[in-house]
């Protein structure tokens, strides 16, 4: 997932799509959030569970963020 960063100046086009990609993952990553909380009230009968959905949590957070960073580079470069 995710795009890949160029040293071309990226159109408005581009730039709308990583704001919508960021906002599904955003939505997504809500969800995923809510299913953490949920285990975390079931402990430890949930146990089992809290590692996939910490690793989930982890890497949907990690790619917003990468996503954001490279938002930010590219509305830079654009001003």
């Amino acid at each position: 997932m995710g795009q890949t960063q160029t040293s071309e100046t990226p159109t408005s086009e581009a730039i709308e799509e990583l704001k919508a990609q960021i906002k599904r993952l955003n939505s997504k990553a809500g969800q995923i959030k809510m299913d953490l909380h949920d285990i975390a009230e079931g402990l430890p009968a949930e146990l089992e569970k809290l590692p996939d959905a910490a690793n989930q949590a982890y890497k949907i957070y990690h790619e917003i963020a990468q996503l954001k960073t490279q938002l930010k580079t590219w509305e830079a470069r654009i001003k």
